[in-house]
């Protein structure tokens, strides 16, 4: 996935999150947790490489 793709994934679940947020009262509880979700999944390819830099380096470095 390139760098403007993951962008464009995250940048939509943020949206829907704040959507959601914002629409507290007629926003679902399934809408909450797919925002959730979303947001996660979108998160979860740019936070690999900063734990592989952590694990490389290894504590104290």
């Amino acid at each position: 996935m390139t760098a403007d793709e993951q962008i464009s994934i995250m940048k939509k679940a943020i949206a829907q999150a704040i959507k959601v947020m914002g629409d507290r009262f007629g926003a679902t509880e399934q809408d909450v947790v797919r925002a959730i979700l979303e947001l996660k999944t979108s998160m979860q390819d740019t936070s690999e490489p900063s734990r592989s830099a952590k694990t490389v380096l290894g504590p104290g470095s």
